[in-house]
């Protein structure tokens, strides 16, 4: 791949690192720092509903399911930076095949071809 090219998908894979690291951050503050009273702004020491203790601990473990989704997209961008460095960006891991630029384009951290992503999603 040309150096160009390098560049571009360096540029995307910085910014939607940047991007996933403050979603990440916004999320666990949201999840970890606040009850629903806080929230409301009730300070008073009444019970809460059962339904509201529900629904926050919902809302609460949907949100860390997110965030590691998301820590683990951040991981693979930052394989895919390493990949960049090392001159093998756009090589499939597993085959060593080309990834095609409309699978890097759409997935820029991707580290395989359509083909082995394909097999492996199999497995």
């Amino acid at each position: 791949m040309k150096k160009a090219e390098l560049k571009v998908y360096r540029e995307r894979l910085l910014s939607l690192r940047s991007r996933l690291r403050g979603d990440v951050t916004a999320m666990a503050e949201a999840a970890l720092s606040k009850t629903r009273s806080d929230m409301s702004g009730d300070l008073s020491s009444m019970p809460i509903h059962m339904a509201d203790v529900g629904s926050d601990n919902y809302e609460q473990e949907f949100t860390l399911s997110l965030m590691q989704s998301e820590e683990e997209a951040l991981d693979q961008i930052e394989s895919a930076l390493e990949r960049i460095e090392d001159g093998v960006y756009g090589a499939c891991v597993e085959c060593d095949g080309r990834i095609s630029k409309k699978r890097l384009n759409a997935i820029p951290y991707t580290p395989f071809c359509i083909k082995c992503a394909s097999q492996l999603e199999g497995r």
